[in-house]
């Protein structure tokens, strides 16, 4: 079988090439996690009700449009831009926004993360037929 098959073993089937409305469907979700993950913050533990109720809309919601984006990008492209684009904007958020600290480890780390998108990215350019 070739790199375009996705799906569980006992049920393969071909997945189209990832186009825009892939790419756009993993941008929202990468948004709604980040909204989610900022929501956390004000939420104070669960104790306010609007704070807590965006972060698990967010969540689900974020949940539930990556998984859509897997039955198209492998999960192994999928969930790191995923992951890694959301903590990179969670983190830019925190400092441009929240005030929090960036010393130059922590930048480095983003700076990582978003290398680590990259190369993925191009990694699975090169090995799909897709």
């Amino acid at each position: 079988m070739d790199n375009c098959v996705s799906g569980s073993p006992g049920n393969a089937r071909i997945a189209a090439p990832a186009g825009r409305g892939t790419w756009l469907l993993l941008g929202v979700a990468i948004l709604g996690e980040i909204s989610g993950a900022i929501s956390l913050r004000f939420s104070e533990g669960f104790t306010q009700l609007f704070p807590t109720a965006v972060a698990l809309a967010s969540f689900a919601l974020a949940l539930y449009l990556v998984s859509r984006v897997m039955r198209t990008l492998p999960v192994s492209v999928a969930y790191p831009v995923w992951a890694g684009v959301g903590t990179a904007g969670v983190t830019l958020i925190g400092v441009l926004e929240l005030g929090e600290s960036l010393g130059a480890l922590k930048g480095l780390g983003v700076v990582l993360v978003v290398a680590g998108v990259v190369i993925l990215n191009i990694a699975s350019e090169k090995r799909s037929g897709c």
